[in-house]
């Protein structure tokens, strides 16, 4: 298979759109999830501007455990209801935080975060993990970030064994 990256131009709407689009040919044919969510990662971070983290926690033994990111290197295993990530896994709804300064518990794995956004990844009722974003500024996110987000969630849910 040969994949052609073009970054997404436009506005939010349109960028979250060609990134379905290219997620989807990314995930046609594959069916393995970490291989799959290692693409995504990548996918996000290299197309949406002013991230310093994106990558995927996956539920094991009850905790979440680090799996496939673009960005510095992060925390390992995080409790459920704890920081941003074990918040959105625990309530299994996406948390969108502007300064996770202000956040109650959250984990600083990178002292340069000061927004992030957390999508639960729920297949056939069941917590698989969750997909998280960073960014190096202030509210970084909004109701288009969660949309699109969780539209690439649902792309990579449905296209991937688990």
């Amino acid at each position: 298979m040969t994949f052609v990256f073009e970054k997404p131009t436009g506005s939010k709407r349109e960028i979250f759109h060609d990134l379905a689009l290219q997620a989807e040919g990314l995930f046609r044919g594959e069916r393995d999830a970490i291989a799959n969510a290692a693409n995504l990662a990548s996918l996000i971070f290299t197309s949406l501007d002013d991230l310093n983290w994106a990558g995927f926690y996956f539920l094991k033994d009850g905790v979440l455990v680090l799996g496939p990111f673009q960005g510095r290197p992060a925390c390992v295993r995080i409790a459920m209801g704890k920081g941003v990530c074990g918040t959105a896994a625990e309530r299994r709804e996406t948390v969108l935080v502007e300064d996770v300064n202000a956040f109650p518990g959250h984990i600083a794995c990178d002292v340069a975060s000061r927004s992030e956004i957390v999508v639960p990844l729920i297949k056939d009722g069941r917590l698989i993990g969750v997909l998280d974003i960073d960014a190096p500024i202030p509210a970084r996110f909004d109701g288009e970030d969660r949309k699109g987000l969780e539209t690439l969630a649902g792309l990579w849910l449905g296209a991937s064994d688990l």
